[in-house]
């Protein structure tokens, strides 16, 4: 078999998003001829047809479809590579891309991120936030360096360093009955207020309808629900009702201006992961954010009922590359007490 380069696939590739091999051979700077050669050996060694030539443009086969974000994945990953190697020889220069929960961007990795550029002003950044199936999804298709999510999908692909354990509890506004109280409030007493449910497409619906005890999914059904905590807020604005949501996710804005209280009876608490791609070595610059993070993680005791669970065995960035992948089952730590 012939043995197939990255020059065949950056052919493939740039003629799959221009549907042209004029277009493409003149955006990688090849003869046309060329470029021909260069796809006729790739058919040759897979032995497949890549394309379909019509009157006016050039198609992808149905198995070129499929293959093709596979291809354009290993083109990333090692353009990127290469990007860091460049970075440590310009004065470490470069960049890190970033995917966090909105909670973790403004408690966790704010901080960080001011610390971190601080050390090193060269080296820019790029933050996307999103629930955790969105977070997961970025990272297991190398679209960035690491995420800080919940562990709802359990790719066995990627690592999962468990970091902080976030307990959930109940938000209403301040001219709610319950602002009156004081101290945890216990799951079963909710049943007496109206309920707004966070939809199963976020991380927190997802995480709540493991525990069907709790009768949350079935009050959903029956309620007001909505899909992120930015809507959330404003339907807690109409008054009168409450919802079930974590401690980080209370203390940032705009819900920090409700009134929060910690559920008990059982406490529930959800996994804050890095969540990292199974044996991808970490860039200089990565290594360096993450040593920041982790000094930023140790100090999120401050943060009021968030309790720090990093085990000292994965506080450094090389035991990650080298660990087995901590896809699958939770550890064996229970996230809910009795």
């Amino acid at each position: 078999m012939r043995k197939l380069s990255l020059r065949h696939l950056r052919g493939f590739v740039a003629i799959a998003e221009t549907g042209s091999f004029t277009l493409a051979a003149a955006r990688l700077f090849h003869t046309q001829s060329s470029l021909t050669a260069t796809i006729q050996q790739f058919e040759e060694a897979v032995g497949l047809k890549l394309f379909d030539r019509t009157t006016r443009r050039v198609v992808l086969t149905d198995d070129a479809v499929r293959f093709k974000a596979v291809a354009e994945r290993i083109l990333r990953d090692f353009d990127n590579a290469i990007g860091d190697l460049q970075a440590i020889a310009k004065s470490q220069r470069g960049h890190v891309r970033i995917a966090a929960a909105p909670s973790m961007i403004m408690h966790i990795l704010t901080p960080a991120l001011a610390a971190f550029r601080r050390a090193y002003p060269a080296i820019t950044v790029s933050v996307r936030d999103g629930g955790s199936d969105k977070i997961e999804r970025a990272v297991l298709d190398g679209e960035v360096d690491f995420g800080l999510c919940s562990r709802l999908n359990n790719y066995p692909e990627l690592n999962y360093v468990p970091m902080l354990a976030d307990p959930f509890g109940v938000i209403f506004p301040n001219d709610h009955p319950l602002a009156c109280t004081n101290g945890p409030i216990k799951w079963s007493e909710l049943a007496q207020y109206d309920y707004i449910g966070l939809t199963g497409d976020t991380g927190i619906g997802a995480f709540l309808e493991n525990y069907p005890e709790l009768g949350l999914h079935e009050r959903a059904q029956l309620h007001d629900n909505v899909s992120s905590t930015h809507s959330l807020y404003a339907m807690l604005g109409l008054g009168g009702k409450i919802s079930v949501v974590p401690a980080l996710a209370a203390q940032a804005g705009p819900l920090n201006e409700l009134k929060f209280r910690e559920l008990c009876e059982p406490r529930i608490s959800r996994e804050i992961c890095l969540a990292t791609r199974h044996l991808r070595s970490f860039s200089v610059n990565t290594r360096r954010i993450l040593e920041v993070l982790m000094t930023t993680i140790q100090d999120a005791g401050n943060l009021s009922g968030v309790e720090v669970i990093l085990d000292q065995r994965w506080s450094s960035p090389e035991t990650w590359e080298s660990a087995p992948a901590r896809g699958g089952q939770p550890d064996a730590r229970q996230l809910m007490e009795l």
